[in-house]
């Protein structure tokens, strides 16, 4: 029997430490990587999950949910109000969707904040407290896949596309997994870490896994206290669990889904992300955020929404909440519709409009949350809310409240003091159960 030296690997050059982190696992150790810095979280029995639908770019708040008919044309813009089934309640005419589900969501008017800046507006309404240079606030998921982690063989927090924001004090073993692209439809969906590229399959996987158990045993009596190389072995362990998952590979594979599925949630990339975001949270996956971009429309405005983000908002989203009612999770999944800031109430010269922070919408539905409601109001124009308003960090309150953890919760961070989990919110009155 050939022996190797201890500071080798056989046939490789490098030492075991070496070869486990050039990535001899091909796809699994970024995985793996992941994996580790997840550990501390554990796992959890309770069936509580969370979406975040982002609506990059700043959605025009008087062009969606928060219309204005009787401002002056150059304020009210070119669409038309139309009944939702709620009584007394109007959204935009190109939502009609949605207008026939309003009894499952609650629209949250009047939502302001100063901060105009796309980067400082998605950091605040993505954590829910309002930006500093001392501090790094967790995303929603982060939070969440500390609270209900999921099963060893899944991921608790997904980010389709990009995670857009981090975990901030919480640290990286909470980040998200983040899909690295869209899926669309009609072309293989590679996920990150997940899927097996260049024609490597399950069971060549497992074949790597032998010669890595190989390796294992000639280490084996010299390492055996070495608590790094061990952790590496235990998280490509739960990466092979989970690139060999049923359940997992299975929750990212939309082919699965029969033609009505896909037609439901459209044929577009938004459509299948909404799809992608449903089998995730049935697979058991805690968090998801999904985005839809392209909300900055200083010019053609209406064009933009009317043609594009509007129909496809409507679509998808109303068949994500018909699919979570069908399949049972929408008691148990809580979900929030936000972008940055609203926008500038008067339409410009571009026939667009603006950055508007000081008034915008959002909309909440499924777990914890009182449906079929308006919550706040705006001015004539649009301008501003009546009265106070609502912060962002009240709306992050809300959202917690609603999936079951506690805003006023603290964590110890690296600043050496524990830290609120929402600074200076608080749940808003009459939206939640």
């Amino acid at each position: 029997m050939t022996s190797f030296g201890k500071d080798s690997a056989p046939g490789l050059g490098c030492t075991r430490r070496q070869w486990l982190q050039a990535g001899a696992l091909g796809a699994s150790f970024s995985l793996a990587n992941f994996l580790r810095l997840q550990a501390e979280a554990g796992e959890s029995d309770r069936g509580r999950s969370a979406i975040l639908v982002f609506l990059g770019g700043g959605p025009s708040h008087q062009d969606t949910l928060d219309m204005k008919p009787g401002a002056p044309a150059e304020y009210r813009g070119q669409f038309r109000p139309i009944r939702t089934d709620t009584a007394g309640v109007e959204i935009c005419e190109h939502l009609p969707r949605l207008a026939k589900r309003s009894s499952r969501y609650a629209v949250v008017r009047g939502i302001t904040h100063n901060l105009a800046a796309h980067s400082l507006g998605t950091r605040y309404l993505m954590t829910g407290n309002r930006p500093t240079p001392v501090l790094e606030y967790p995303m929603y998921g982060s939070v969440a896949s500390r609270e209900f982690p999921a099963a060893k063989d899944l991921p608790s927090f997904v980010s389709i596309d990009r995670p857009v924001e981090g975990p901030g004090y919480l640290g990286p073993e909470y980040g998200p997994l983040s899909t690295g692209e869209k899926p669309r439809y009609g072309q293989p969906f590679r996920v990150r870490g997940i899927t097996l590229g260049d024609g490597l399959t399950i069971e060549s996987y497992r074949d790597r896994r032998r010669l890595l158990q190989d390796i294992d045993n000639a280490f084996d009596g010299y390492e055996r206290l070495d608590d790094a190389v061990r952790g590496l072995d235990r998280f490509s362990e739960q990466a092979f669990n989970i690139i060999s998952s049923p359940r997992a590979r299975n929750a990212f594979d939309l082919s699965l889904e029969p033609d009505r599925e896909i037609e439901r949630f459209g044929r577009h990339d938004f459509g299948q992300g909404m799809l992608l975001t449903s089998r995730l949270i049935e697979a058991g996956v805690r968090f998801v955020t999904v985005l839809l971009e392209g909300w900055d429309t200083h010019q053609d405005n209406f064009g933009t929404l009317g043609r594009e983000l509007l129909p496809r908002l409507d679509q998808s989203l109303s068949g994500l909440l018909d699919r979570l009612g069908e399949t049972g999770r929408l008691d148990s999944t809580t979900v929030l519709v936000t972008g940055e800031f609203g926008r500038t109430p008067k339409v410009n010269a571009n026939a667009g409009r603006d950055h508007w922070a000081r008034a915008m919408c959002a909309m909440m539905a499924g777990a914890g949350v009182a449906t079929g409601q308006v919550i706040g109001e705006t001015d004539a124009k649009a301008e501003g809310p009546v009265d106070k308003g609502f912060s962002p960090d009240d709306l992050a309150a809300s959202f917690f409240q609603a999936m079951g953890i506690d805003p006023n919760k603290e964590y110890e961070a690296n600043v050496g003091r524990p830290i609120t989990l929402v600074r200076d919110g608080a749940p808003i009155a009459g939206l939640l159960k």
